[in-house]
C-alpha cells in the first residue's frame, strides 16, 4: 500500500484526511457566504466570523434555554442570525452604497469587534462544551480508520448546502436577477424588480450560511466568543484563492484547501498553519483574480 511505502500508518493518514475534509467543509460553507455577499453586494464582510460564532451560541441557547433539539436549532439558528444580518444591512451597510469598499470593511470589522467583545464580557473567553445529538453519536470502523457519524454528517450537510446554493444562484431565475442586479441594477429595476430587497435578502442568506456553519461546528469545537476570529483569516485566504465573488470557487477551493492542510499535517506538520497562505501567494502571483475569478 501507499502508506507502507511512505512509512505512515494508514490510521494517521486517513485520520488527517478526515480532519482536513471536515475543516474543508467549514471553509467551503463560510467562504461561500463571503462569496455571495461580495459577489452580489461588493462588501468585504469582516463580521462573518462573529456571525458564525453567533450561530453556535444561538444553537446553545435554543437547546439549553428553550428546549429545542439540535435538529430544530439547525433550522432556527441560521434563520435568526440571517434575520439579524438583514437588520444590519438595512440599518448600516445600505448607507455605504456607492462609497469606497474600505468603508464597508472597516464597518464590518468594527461590528465584529463589538459582537465578540460583548460575548467575551457576558460569557468569558473559555469554551462552553456542547454535545453532539444522540442520533449521531458513535461511528463506524472502516478497518483503516474510525469514522464518527457526526463528522460524516458535517461533511454531507456542508456539501448539500453548498450545491443547493450553487443551484440557487446559477440555475434559477432569482439567481439570474441577483447577478443582473450587480451588473446593471437600474436596468433591472426598470423591469419592476425590487433590487434593494434582493440585495438585502442576499446578505441575509450569506449571513445564514455562516450561522449554519456555526451550528455544525458547535459539537466539534467548544462554543466560545473567539471561535470566529480564529477562523476568518483562513476563510478570507480561501476566498481569495477561489476568486472573490465566485460561488463555485468558494466550494471547490474550501474543500481542497482543507484536504491540503490535512495532508500537510502528515508530511510537514510545521507548515500546516501556513500552507493555505502559501498557496494564496502562489495563486495571486500566477492568477491575481483567483482560480475561478473573472479576469478584467
Amino acid at each position: 500500500m501507499l502508506t507502507d511505502l511512505l512509512g505512515i500508518p494508514p490510521q494517521v493518514l486517513f485520520g488527517q484526511l478526515l480532519l482536513g475534509l471536515i475543516n474543508g467543509a467549514f471553509y467551503a460553507v463560510l467562504s461561500l457566504g463571503l462569496a455571495v455577499i461580495f459577489g452580489l453586494l461588493n462588501i468585504v464582510n469582516f463580521s462573518h466570523g462573529a456571525l458564525y460564532m453567533l450561530g453556535a451560541f444561538a444553537t446553545l441557547a435554543l437547546v439549553q434555554f428553550f428546549g429545542i433539539g439540535y435538529w430544530g436549532a439547525l433550522v432556527l439558528a441560521p434563520l435568526m442570525v440571517g434575520a439579524l444580518g438583514i437588520v444590519i444591512e438595512r440599518l448600516l451597510l445600505r448607507r455605504l452604497v456607492g462609497v469606497d469598499h474600505l468603508y464597508g470593511l472597516l464597518l464590518t470589522f468594527g461590528l465584529a469587534l463589538v459582537i465578540e467583545g460583548t460575548f467575551v464580557k457576558l460569557f468569558g473567553a473559555s469554551g462552553i462544551p456542547y454535545a453532539a445529538p444522540a442520533a449521531l453519536s458513535g461511528g463506524v470502523n472502516l478497518g483503516f480508520m474510525f469514522l464518527p457519524w457526526y463528522r460524516a454528517w458535517v461533511v454531507l450537510a456542508s456539501v448539500v448546502v453548498c450545491l443547493a446554493t450553487w443551484l440557487l444562484f446559477e440555475r434559477t431565475k432569482i439567481g439570474a436577477y441577483l447577478r443582473a442586479g450587480t451588473e446593471n441594477p437600474k436596468l433591472l429595476q426598470a423591469f419592476g424588480v425590487n433590487v434593494p430587497m434582493l440585495t438585502t435578502l442576499a446578505y441575509g442568506y450569506g449571513v445564514a450560511l455562516a450561522a449554519f456553519a456555526g451550528v455544525l461546528a458547535a459539537p466539534i469545537t467548544q462554543v466560545n466568543p473567539l471561535m470566529g476570529s480564529n477562523l476568518i483569516i483562513v476563510v478570507f485566504a480561501v476566498v481569495v484563492i477561489g476568486g472573490m465573488g465566485s460561488i463555485i470557487g468558494a466550494i471547490v477551493t474550501g474543500l481542497a484547501m482543507g484536504m491540503i492542510e490535512g495532508l500537510t499535517k502528515v508530511f510537514w506538520p510545521e507548515a500546516s498553519a501556513t500552507v493555505i497562505f502559501l498557496v494564496m501567494a502562489i495563486v495571486l502571483i500566477l492568477r491575481p483574480a483567483g482560480l475561478f475569478g473573472k479576469t478584467a
